[in-house]
């Protein structure tokens, strides 16, 4: 029936402009789509299993949710590369990825419904994201600008560090105003920070809700580190960046 490629996303800045009456977090951010990918294989059939790292969230995680959303039922193997809880859209790219396989690749209303992330996995490429991540503003898209990730050994929980964002009341950061939250959320967070922008001299910026750090350009021999490269999935692509 059919596969899907699943690209994560990195967030490079983001600002929380303020909390709607429904608790909802309101947002302004810039979001590219990078290389790092899982892949959904698609059969006939009402089962689903996981190759490569580890999902969580069992019966309910996204990619069942969206087969709901869309009232299909299909066997789907889910190849995992983009990490859990590292800020990178990992689930909120695989349930986009089958509202594409599912004809629902125009529908970001239906998106939302399934998470602030996935209506920018369904559109891919470079864009602004606002609301509550449903206002999609698409930006020239600059495929293979190179950037470094660290991605340590530590799940970050988005729910909790919004939480904790408000109870700081509302702090703002460099280039992402969640980070003093994800850091007090998960202390343990500033080591990898240090290391990277150590082994870099660039000043590293969190992914998102974390736990991912990243900086610019291409520095494959800090160790544990991944080299990714932006992409422009169903979008235009401008002259290739290559950065490092």
């Amino acid at each position: 029936m059919g596969t899907e490629r699943a690209y994560a996303k990195l967030t490079l800045s983001l600002r929380v402009l303020g909390v709607r009456a429904d608790g909802y977090h309101l947002i302004d951010a810039e979001m590219v789509s990078i290389d790092l990918a899982d892949e959904l294989e698609f059969s006939d059939g009402d089962a689903f299993a996981v190759e490569g790292l580890a999902v969580p969230g069992g019966g309910d995680n996204l990619v069942l949710r969206a087969l709901r959303a869309v009232g299909r039922t299909a066997s789907v193997r889910l190849h995992k590369r983009i990490p859990a809880g590292a800020g990178l859209g990992g689930g909120s790219a695989d349930a986009a990825a089958v509202l594409r396989w599912a004809g629902r690749g125009d529908d970001v209303a239906l998106a939302a419904t399934l998470g602030a992330d996935v209506p920018f996995c369904l559109r891919g490429g470079r864009a602004r994201v606002a609301g509550i991540g449903e206002l999609i503003t698409p930006l020239p898209c600059r495929a293979g600008s190179a950037y470094t990730l660290l991605t340590p050994p530590l799940h970050v929980s988005t729910a909790a560090v919004y939480r904790a964002w408000d109870e700081l009341g509302g702090p703002t950061g460099e280039a992402n105003d969640l980070e003093p939250a994800a850091l007090a959320v998960v202390p343990a967070l500033a080591r990898s920070r240090d290391a990277l922008g150590e082994a870099t001299g660039e000043a590293p910026r969190l992914a998102g809700s974390g736990s991912t750090w990243f900086v610019p350009g291409a520095f494959p021999a800090v160790a544990g580190a991944t080299v990714v490269r932006t992409v422009c999935p169903g979008q235009a692509a401008s002259p290739t960046s290559m950065t490092g």
